[in-house]
């Protein structure tokens, strides 16, 4: 697959005249790759700028997202995108011209916390522009009337929209993205980003799934399934690789679906993956529904076993009830998922299972409950995510009876008793691991790190530790953690190829700065030959 700086290539090898576009104005005329730097000093005088306060890239934006690692991707691209382009970007909201709004539409909860943003924002006084499934999925709510929307798969268009919020204009872009009629994944992977975590990548290889789950409000904003071409996958995870990235999230509404739209699968991907992963930096698989991962369960138990990627696996139940799944349109029975659940645990010694349980679901009954308590009582996951069951608007489980509210508390209060009342690492304790630390803990008393299964490691806050593989011995286990004291002859390990990207940096500026100067350089021979 060609690359930029080979397509800028062509392009210089086809000028016939000195009043041709140089190679960096072509590069900036490229509205797919990167938005244009504005030279705001050559556009206007000095008091222009002074007295005219809604020039388009003199303003400070702060973005607030909401849900899953596939939203929290979308953000970093386009906070990447309108830093490129001129924009300050700041963590302090009261600082802000401009907000970026970016929703999740998964529970009443997070659609209340981002309306209530909005209301904020406007009382303020502050411009916004809203992102994410909420606008996608609604956008004739009340409350986005009058509002810019940048649409799940319009992100790479963002600094348009905010241009137009800047001065005053409402813009709305909500279309999908089509390739000879068939739909695509979404904006380009290549786009400029600003990661959140500058150790970690975050890259969505599908967006949209396969089910009709009738709960489910997401499917109305990301639609069916959408994947990414491999080449374009390998590619931004090599990119990441070279800004210092020593971490690689995987990340979709469905990872095990991925390319059933375009004649391939996971395993395939993922083996294609793994061929780049450096030494000492670790791969982490994101969410896979029952129905696509059984197909794939000798392949997924060799990949998950691979000392690159991390034994553990998102793998949703809801329920352990058969009838509550078929209410809930899931497509596979419990069997199903205690076949995926037991083949991984024999051959992958060790494997993470994090699993998801609604408590309350419409029609449930007692006995319903009941079997999905034995479900946890089973397995003793280490990693459980309880919710009640909140009806979300315009899904058919929102016309369904529904259990009374008493109901559906009490049975995720027990839930969560359960899930409380076993500690999952306690045997762990006098082992001797290898981690990955990349990150600082919620109380910046500790980086936290994470060992082969993907268990939160809590080690000492040493600068040499941060993006490093060091070797612990576990010296005690908590619920959601243990902690790691350093073995003292052991050398921390450097397992990215590159040096990390500082907070903020804009990711995939280096690159093209790269094919800038190759362009110039060709530019230069050109006309020295000539």
């Amino acid at each position: 697959m060609p690359s930029a700086c080979d397509s800028l290539i062509d392009d210089i090898e086809d000028m016939v005249s000195s009043s041709d576009p140089t190679p960096l104005e072509r590069q900036s005329a490229r509205k797919s790759i990167m938005p244009r730097s504005r030279k705001k000093k050559e556009l206007l005088s000095h008091e222009e700028l002074q007295t005219d306060s809604l020039i388009p890239g003199t303003q400070t934006i702060w973005m607030k997202t909401w849900g899953c690692s596939h939203n929290n991707s979308d953000g970093e691209y386009m906070a990447g995108q309108l830093a490129a382009s001129g924009y300050k970007m700041t963590d302090n909201p009261s600082d802000a011209d401009l907000w970026v709004l970016n929703s999740c539409t998964v529970k009443n909860p997070a659609e209340d916390h981002f309306r209530n943003s909005i209301k904020k924002a406007q009382e303020q006084q502050k411009k916004v522009v809203l992102a994410g499934c909420v606008p996608q999925a609604q956008p004739r709510m009340d409350y986005l009337k009058g509002l810019s929307i940048i649409g799940v798969q319009q992100i790479d268009r963002v600094v348009e929209v905010v241009d137009e919020a800047v001065k005053g204009h409402s813009v709305r872009l909500l279309g999908q993205k089509k390739d000879g009629g068939r739909r695509l994944g979404g904006a380009r992977l290549d786009l400029p980003k600003i990661r959140k975590n500058p150790l970690i990548e975050i890259i969505s290889i599908n967006t949209g799934c396969l089910n009709a789950c009738t709960y489910c409000k997401t499917k109305h904003a990301r639609g069916d399934l959408a994947s990414y071409p491999i080449e374009e996958l390998v590619e931004r995870a090599r990119q990441s690789f070279q800004e210092g990235v020593c971490e690689i999230w995987l990340t979709s509404e469905d990872t095990g679906a991925y390319g059933r739209d375009i004649g391939t699968d996971l395993p395939t991907l993922l083996w294609r993956l793994v061929e780049e992963i450096p030494d000492g930096a670790m791969l982490r698989l994101g969410m896979t529904n029952p129905p696509y991962i059984l197909e794939h369960l000798e392949e997924m138990a060799k990949i998950l076993n691979h000392p690159h990627v991390y034994a553990f696996l998102h793998v949703p139940v809801q329920s352990a009830s058969d009838s509550v799944l078929m209410d809930m349109k899931r497509e596979y029975c419990v069997d199903d998922f205690k076949k995926v659940v037991d083949f991984l645990k024999e051959r992958v010694p060790g494997v993470t299972i994090a699993t998801d349980l609604i408590c309350g679901f419409p029609g449930e009954t007692e006995k319903d409950f009941q079997e999905t308590v034995d479900l946890v009582k089973l397995y003793r996951f280490p990693s459980l995510f309880i919710n009640q069951f909140y009806p979300r608007p315009g899904t058919p489980a929102a016309k369904m009876e529904q259990v009374p509210a008493h109901m559906k508390k009490q049975r995720t209060k027990e839930l969560s008793q359960l899930f409380h009342s076993y500690n999952p690492y306690d045997h762990k304790v006098g082992e001797r691991q290898h981690v990955l630390v990349t990150e600082e803990s919620f109380d910046a008393q500790y980086f936290v790190s994470h060992n082969k299964f993907y268990e939160q490691v809590l080690v000492p806050k040493k600068a040499e530790f941060k993006g490093k593989m060091i070797e612990v011995d576990i010296y005690e286990a908590g619920k959601h953690f243990l902690k790691g004291r350093p073995v003292e002859e052991s050398k921390p390990f450097t397992p990215s190829i590159a040096k990390p990207l500082q907070k903020g940096e804009v990711s995939g500026l280096l690159k093209l700065n790269a094919c800038l100067e190759s362009s110039f350089f060709f530019l230069r021979l050109n006309a020295t030959v000539q």
